[in-house]
């Protein structure tokens, strides 16, 4: 990120004035991206979510097969994980963050696809671990700026990765089902340069999901 912002200050006038322009776009970048996670918010929101699930369904059950499998991948010393699941309703990122945090696993930063969002759910999204595409992915006036957003996500993914925080991918995006969609692939082709370019040694990848008897 350094080098490409340096890169473009020296195309300008590369005094501190423009350093400075490029820091803050670059943090408007990372804004867009995710926020510091709230604890507070995340206990509020996990209340109101048992609310919730005991009116919507009459029972949620855990296959405990499964969740040893989880938790057994969780013990493995410095090693990110990476779970990888289907997206049958958008409740999937809610009740899979709860069940990871519940069972001590901490929260995991869940991808969000394409679908639009009002700025206040955003907002609140990224407070309880919900990490985005930057918005100007698609959109960029230039190669540069296309360059500049690329760079500080790929950086993010790294970091996330290097810190061990788990990441939760979801591969297709509601009412689509078995297509691998585009801001999975995005996703994945990060987590696999960050293994290829050295930023982390290994990667666990956990498959995991949620079936529905009537999807919400």
């Amino acid at each position: 990120v350094q080098d490409i912002a340096t890169g473009r200050s020296h195309g300008s006038r590369g005094d501190s004035t423009s350093h400075r322009r490029w820091k803050e776009k670059i943090l408007e970048i990372l804004a867009e991206i995710q926020a510091p996670l709230s604890l507070l918010m995340l206990r509020l929101c996990h209340w109101a979510l048992l609310k919730l699930l005991n009116r919507l369904f009459l029972s949620v059950q855990v296959h405990q097969g499964q969740l040893e499998m989880v938790l057994r991948a969780a013990r493995t010393p410095n090693v990110p994980l990476v779970f990888l699941s289907t997206h049958k309703s958008q409740l999937d990122g809610l009740l899979l963050t709860f069940l990871l945090f519940s069972q001590g696993l901490g929260v995991p930063r869940v991808t969000v696809g394409s679908q639009a969002c009002s700025p206040r759910l955003r907002a609140l999204l990224t407070r309880l671990g919900a990490i985005f595409l930057p918005s100007g992915m698609e959109q960029a006036p230039s190669d540069q700026d296309k360059e500049l957003l690329g760079a500080v996500l790929t950086t993010y993914v790294e970091e996330v990765l290097r810190s061990c925080q788990p990441l939760l991918i979801f591969l297709e995006e509601p009412p689509i089902a078995r297509h691998l969609s585009a801001p999975a692939q995005q996703w994945l082709a990060m987590v696999y340069r960050a293994m290829r370019d050295g930023a982390v040694p290994d990667v666990l990848v956990v498959p995991v999901g949620i079936a529905y008897d009537v999807i919400p």
